[in-house]
């Protein structure tokens, strides 16, 4: 069976893109597994069901390299063990499988894996030097979530909340209930 694998780091991040490229090379969309997650770990729930499920012969599709790990050890061990469970390897980006006895395509994949590790390493170096450059002259910087604006609607939600438990009043609001322990707690805060 023909299963295809789709992965953003970001919460923010689509993963169209990947599915549709999934699709276009035949993978139906019911065995396409995505997730947002981070690819430095191998903890990713959707992986884990997917790769639990692998069998001899099945076939499973990555768009690139990097959407199987954003480490080279936790991606060579991943295509390590699907090539020793005799699952193939397809990444689009190769136009073609992983096969650990062609050493052309063996030095390319290490060479990508390698690439995408220096990638992320780049990443977390920019935003490293970016925030330090902010702490050092921007006298009002905070790292972090900006505080949440206290609207007329969440002025209410707090009123709700002094006459419900915090669960009727995420119910009747919409919210949910840690929305409604975050805005009680902020503007306690700012009444004292």
């Amino acid at each position: 069976m023909k299963f295809g694998y789709a992965r953003v780091s970001g919460l923010s991040q689509d993963l169209a893109q990947q599915k549709e490229q999934l699709v276009k090379n035949g993978v139906d969309e019911d065995n396409i597994y995505a997730e947002k997650f981070t690819g430095t770990t191998e903890q990713r729930p959707k992986w884990q069901k997917l790769n639990k499920q692998l069998r001899k012969d099945d076939e499973v599709v990555f768009t690139k390299v990097d959407r199987i790990g954003r480490s080279v050890k936790v991606a060579v061990d991943i295509v390590n063990d699907l090539l020793d469970k005799g699952v193939k390897v397809y990444i689009i980006q190769l136009n073609g499988y992983v096969n650990k006895q062609d050493a052309m395509g063996k030095m390319l994949f290490n060479f990508l894996t390698i690439m995408a590790e220096f990638e992320h390493d780049m990443i977390v170096d920019r935003l490293a030097q970016g925030k330090a450059y902010a702490k050092a002259h921007n006298p009002n910087y905070h790292e972090g979530r900006p505080k949440r604006r206290i609207t007329n609607r969440y002025r209410k939600i707090y009123e709700l909340s002094k006459e419900h438990s915090i669960k009727e009043t995420a119910e009747i609001s919409g919210v949910s209930e840690s929305t409604v322990k975050r805005i009680r707690k902020q503007i306690r805060d700012e009444q004292q």
